[in-house]
Formats: structure tokens, C-alpha cells, sequence
């Protein structure tokens, strides 16, 4: 089982901002399990917390801005994309200002030190959503789209349309995000000069230099206001007429911008609030699409806030029938587990195929076959008896009775066809022969029932 992980102590960064050109600190914390990432503004009076969530997106113009109430911090997204690639599930990010420092315009900073610092494994489970679908989302006035796909990992293939000869159309991707650090962190943000000059004579972008972003000079400009741009990046004034970069340092990578791209598509989707397994392919996107996937993720997250178990039928079973009448004292027509497909020291997967041959569909009911609720919580408790009993070394010699039963919900009926998935997970170690589950049941990726439920175990005489 994956945990989840938090630094393994605080660190910090200084800068400038880059919209501000305020001089700016922020400190990453560890933080306990299942916090998430949070964000707090020292600089102000209570020193107020921002979840660092989808739905907490104010602006998407020039960066990703998050804001409650009159509390806003902007330029969040390299420095989350870092966190998110490196399996950070929980921090809090302290900074004394309104914007996150724009160091050298990429996310290495936040890499190198997250490394130096190191990371620290907790108990509580990482809690993947997994993608079972295709899930699209478009903006028919730009044409960006971004689509997210099945797949066993968290991958991304971004591709971009510049409509600039300097880069046309780029794509980049990356399979796995543990190729984060060598493959996208270094890549820096970038701008095109029709875009710099207008919020230069609007009092914005304070803090841009060439030591932070990629410029593009890619159109013609009045030679006064490449004039006034140079003066302001205190480069030597250049000819109005010579386009191309203009820049310190070169390009790493000849798709550097559209790696660009998907750091910081990295880093808006750390605002769902759940690492995802799946490939998500990108065109054209930018934070306003972006945020627009991820508030709709969060939306079918919630929906399925808790996911079935994948079952393919092929799968050899980890206990099949034979292993499972073993363990279990149970026998037709009270055996209700054919086949365990999970198991490990704390969760167990089991199956139950329902036909219209059993024998309460007689009478429950006669015009109307639905298998009795007392009978799904019964087949998921059998479930978790082999999870605890399957430890034992003569698991044959002992019987699990019940305890207790809380928190029944039934959300749906079952019927004749119907094909249960279990998911049972201890919430506390075994003490005594105690047990204490948490127990699901699944038709497809639906949630039928749930229960808590204890049991001890005895051995028999």
C-alpha cells in the first residue's frame, strides 16, 4: 500500500515577485496526514489559511491566483507542480506577501530543495483516483481541450499552437511524473513581447526579468517600445525590426515553452486535491482550461468519493472457493464469498456472484427477487473474517463472530446478475481477537452498502 508522504522538515525560498516586484519569502512545512496543501499569508493580521483547491481559483490571467475573501496569493502553480511530481500530499506554504517568489520562472528551486530537505512516509494511505472513463473538457472559443484517459500511472502529453514562426507547434510529455526533476522542473516560464509591452504600460509584471522568463519578440514593435522593454530588463536596446529571443541563458530544450506548459499543467492539477492515475493529453491548454478540468475532477470525485476496486474476471484468484470453505466454517446456503482477488495486511477485495438460484429469492420476493440487506452486510463481514483469520496459522480452528454493527447505508438494491465487489479495511490493529472494518460493497463502480462493523475471533473448542 502506497502511504502518504510530507517533508521531512521546513525549508525556505527568497525572491522577488513577479507581478509585485515585491521581495518575498515562503517556507514549506510538513504537515499531518490527509491536510493537503495549504497556504497561509503571514504577512496578515490572523495570519489566514487558503486551501489550495480548485474552487478556491480567483483569477487564471497571468498565472493561477487562489483567494478567500479578500486573501489572495498568485503564482502558486510552480511551486505546487513540484510538490504534486514529488508525492508531497501534505504541506503548508507560508509566505509574507500576496505572490509566491517567481525564482528563476521553473520549478528546479522547489525540487532541489524538497531533495535536500527530504521526504517523510506517514501511515495514512495514499488515496489515488483512479481514472475508470474518458472525462473531456473544451473551451470552444480557444479551441483547448484537455482530455484525460485510463491508465495505470500519471502521464501527460501536452501539445501547443503559438501561431509565432520562433515555435509554431510543440509537444511535449512525460510518462511518469519521477521524471519530473530532470525532464520538466527546469523548464521556465516564458512571454511574448505583443503581450509584455501592454502590461508594462499597465504598472504590471514588476518582478520580470530575463533571469525569470523566456521573451519572444516574434512581431514588428514601435522601435520607443522595444526601446522602454529593454531599458526595463536592463539589456542593451536592441533593433525593432531583428525579431527572435531575447534572453541570458538559451533554451534547455528547443520545446522548452510547452514543457512549460505541462509544469504548470502539474501544478493546477495538484488543486484537485487527490493524486490521479491516468494520461491526460492537452491542447492549447492554459490555467483558465486547466482549472476548468479541475474543478470538474473534483466534481467526479465527489460523485465517487469512494472508488470500487478494479475487477477483472480473469484475474487468478488470491483465495478461491476450496481456500475460502478453510478458512471459513461457513457452508451453502451461508457461504457467501467465492473468491477473494485482494488481500493484504489491512484491505481485502472479495467477490460474490448473486444468481437467481439463491435460495432467499424465494421468498424475498416471490414477484420481485432482492437479495436481503442483512445478507450483503453478513457477506461482507465474511469478507473480513478471512482478512483477519487468513493471518492465523491454523485459521480452521477459530470462528469470527460479531460485535457490532454501525453506520448501515443502503444505496441500492441488488439483484439477480448483479456481480459484489468487498472492499473491507481494518480501522484499527487486531487486539485481543478484535477487530474493527470499515466495509464496502460495489455493483460496477457503484456503491451499493456500507457498514462499520466489529468482530471477535474465537478459537473453537
Amino acid at each position: 500500500m502506497t502511504k502518504q508522504n510530507t517533508l521531512k522538515g521546513s525549508f525556505s525560498l527568497c525572491g522577488k515577485g513577479l507581478h509585485t516586484g515585491l521581495s518575498l519569502t515562503v517556507t514549506f512545512n510538513p504537515a499531518a496526514e490527509n491536510t493537503g496543501y495549504k497556504i497561509q499569508r503571514i504577512d496578515l493580521e490572523g495570519m489566514p489559511i487558503i486551501d489550495a483547491v480548485a474552487e478556491h481559483v480567483v483569477d487564471t490571467q497571468r498565472g493561477t491566483v487562489l483567494g478567500k475573501g479578500d486573501v489572495k496569493v498568485s503564482t502558486v502553480e510552480h511551486a505546487l507542480a513540484a510538490l504534486y511530481a514529488l508525492g508531497i500530499d501534505n504541506c503548508l506554504i507560508q509566505v509574507n506577501g500576496p505572490e509566491i517568489p517567481i525564482l528563476d520562472g521553473s520549478a528546479i528551486k522547489y525540487v532541489e530543495k524538497i531533495r535536500e530537505i527530504g521526504i517523510q512516509e506517514q501511515n495514512a494511505p495514499k488515496d489515488f483516483y483512479i481514472i475508470r472513463k474518458k472525462i473531456e473538457v473544451r473551451d470552444e472559443n480557444t479551441g483547448s481541450v484537455i482530455t484525460i484517459l485510463p491508465d495505470d500511472d500519471f502521464s501527460i502529453t501536452a501539445m501547443c499552437s503559438f501561431e509565432s514562426k520562433f515555435i509554431n507547434s510543440q509537444f511535449a510529455t512525460i510518462d511518469n511524473v519521477e521524471k519530473f526533476p530532470t525532464e520538466i522542473a527546469s523548464a521556465r516560464t516564458f512571454v511574448f513581447v505583443r503581450d509584455l509591452v501592454p502590461l508594462l504600460n499597465a504598472g504590471l509584471i514588476k518582478g520580470g526579468d530575463l533571469d525569470n522568463a523566456i521573451v519572444i519578440y516574434e512581431y514588428e514593435q514601435k522601435q520607443e517600445d522595444i526601446d522602454k522593454l529593454c531599458d526595463y530588463l536592463q539589456v542593451p536596446r536592441m533593433d525593432a525590426t531583428k525579431l527572435g529571443y531575447i534572453q541570458h541563458k538559451p533554451l534547455t530544450w528547443e520545446n522548452e515553452c510547452t514543457r512549460h506548459k505541462l509544469l504548470d499543467i502539474i501544478g493546477d492539477m495538484a488543486l484537485i486535491g487527490k493524486p490521479l492515475k491516468g494520461r491526460i493529453i492537452a491542447t492549447r491548454p492554459g490555467h483558465t482550461i486547466n482549472n476548468k478540468f479541475a474543478r470538474m475532477m473534483r466534481h467526479e470525485i465527489r460523485k465517487h468519493e469512494i472508488q470500487a476496486p478494479i475487477y477483472d474476471p480473469n484475474m487468478t484468484p488470491v483465495l478461491d472457493v476450496n481456500r475460502i470453505r478453510e478458512v471459513l466454517p461457513h457452508r451453502y446456503p451461508m457461504q457467501l464469498v467465492d473468491k477473494v482477488i485482494s488481500i493484504s495486511g489491512t484491505t481485502i477485495v472479495g467477490i460474490k456472484n448473486v444468481t437467481s438460484n439463491e435460495p432467499f429469492f424465494q421468498g424475498h420476493f416471490p414477484q420481485e427477487p432482492v437479495m436481503p440487506g442483512v445478507l450483503m452486510i453478513e457477506a461482507m463481514s465474511q469478507c473480513g473474517a478471512l482478512l483477519v483469520l487468513n493471518t492465523l496459522e491454523d485459521p480452521e480452528r477459530w470462528t469470527s463472530y460479531f460485535l457490532k454493527i454501525d453506520n448501515v447505508k443502503y444505496r441500492k438494491k441488488v439483484v439477480p446478475g448483479d456481480t459484489l465487489i468487498f472492499k473491507v479495511e481494518l480501522i484499527a490493529p487486531v487486539r485481543h481477537g478484535i477487530s474493527t472494518m470499515q466495509g464496502y460493497i460495489f455493483v460496477g463502480d457503484q456503491l451499493v452498502a456500507e457498514a462499520t462493523f466489529t468482530g471477535q475471533m474465537v478459537k473453537n473448542k
